[in-house]
């Protein structure tokens, strides 16, 4: 599957299967359905490389996380950005939901986890 104009770092599967995610160096973040293998929108807002990208549980949200040191939350259905958090202090590295989605945690060059509240979108 084409799609990212710059080297792709990240790729995961919804809980089902049916989607994947993925996260580039072209700053974008794309969904695309896996089983026609075909794209179906992409989110763009980070200012940096994208290192990584993750489906919530019920495939509702994602979250990337970026050289630019943020964390954004997309809502998939309606194609829109939830919330940006800006609590690391280096590149986030890595985005993982909760098996129940009830928080996602996250790590960055700063050395830090940070495990933020889904719902409230706080830091915990």
């Amino acid at each position: 599957m084409k799609g990212h104009s710059a080297p792709v770092k990240s790729i995961a599967f919804n809980a089902d299967g049916t989607l994947l995610v993925s996260a580039g160096d072209d700053k974008l973040v794309k969904v695309w359905d896996a089983e026609k293998r075909k794209f179906i929108q992409s989110f763009s807002g980070h200012q940096n490389w994208v290192r990584s990208a993750q489906f919530s549980l019920d495939s509702r949200m994602v979250a990337s996380g970026s050289d630019d040191r943020t964390v954004k939350l997309w809502d998939v259905v309606h194609a829109s950005l939830i919330h940006t958090f800006i609590d690391h202090a280096g590149m986030v590295s890595d985005v993982k939901y909760h098996p129940d989605g009830s928080c996602l945690a996250t790590c960055s060059s700063d050395k830090k986890i940070k495990i933020f509240d889904c719902r409230s979108q706080r830091l915990l």
